[in-house]
């Protein structure tokens, strides 16, 4: 059984535990650390390793804390690079280049945002569970089968945004970089139209914008499409 643990997601900092009942990870380490320490109840030595999509500090900052305290970084050469991190510790991977963490098999795919080369994973295991989790991304190009979990970001419904660029609440010129970086309400639900569906036990909404998410909103909407589960991230 699957289990998922936000221990932060939003615009401040980004980071999540997933286990399996008996490989943990830590997906992001976009927290202080001692922040992390505190979300796992200072069992960091309990990650099996930490997946990390691009070097955004949101994503990132803890991630040489991280290395210090012996967890293995997974992420691809650009975010290593661009972190400057150069360690036995880190562990280059690459798109559609599968490896393996304890009992996780882990695909690494493409994304697409304003970083050196994110990454979004597909996570599967023995017993069957199917994970796929991405943020920062404004598209997916990949489809997907046979998915039991759901980690997404849904940060901003271009609606929502629309209102407050009128209003005069968000800069007019904050749409273009958001329709270019990250995955809007509208998009989470062409993605759901376009993949299977069938085996979901749980969504999870990831990274909402404080100013142009309605928690409420997107949580209602998506459950509606789907019939499944959703939660909101570190809500």
């Amino acid at each position: 059984m699957v289990e998922i643990t936000s221990l932060g997601s939003s615009s401040a900092g980004n980071a999540y535990r997933i286990t399996d009942g008996h490989t943990s990870l830590l997906l992001d380490a976009g927290l202080r650390y001692k922040d992390i320490q505190r979300g796992l109840a200072f069992q960091v030595s309990s990650l099996s390793g930490c997946l990390v999509t691009h070097e955004h500090g949101d994503h990132s900052i803890a991630v040489k804390d991280l290395i210090k305290a012996g967890v293995d970084i997974y992420t691809s050469s650009g975010t290593a690079d661009a972190l400057g991190i150069d360690s036995h510790r880190v562990r280059r991977v690459s798109a559609l280049e599968p490896f393996t963490i304890g009992t996780w098999s882990i695909l690494p795919f493409d994304v697409q945002h304003d970083a050196a080369e994110p990454l979004g994973f597909l996570l599967a295991n023995t017993a069957g569970d199917k994970l796929l989790f991405a943020t920062d991304t404004y598209y997916i190009k990949h489809r997907f089968t046979a998915l039991t979990h759901i980690m997404i970001e849904c940060n901003y419904s271009i609606q929502i945004l629309n209102q407050n660029i009128a209003a005069g609440h968000v800069p007019a010129v904050m749409k273009h970089r958001l329709l270019r970086s990250h995955f809007s309400l509208e998009n989470v639900k062409e993605f759901i139209r376009a993949n299977d569906m069938r085996h979901v036990q749980e969504i999870h909404l990831l990274h909402l914008s404080d100013n142009n998410s309605d928690e409420a909103m997107f949580k209602r909407e998506i459950a509606a499409l789907t019939g499944k589960q959703v939660y909101v991230a570190g809500r």
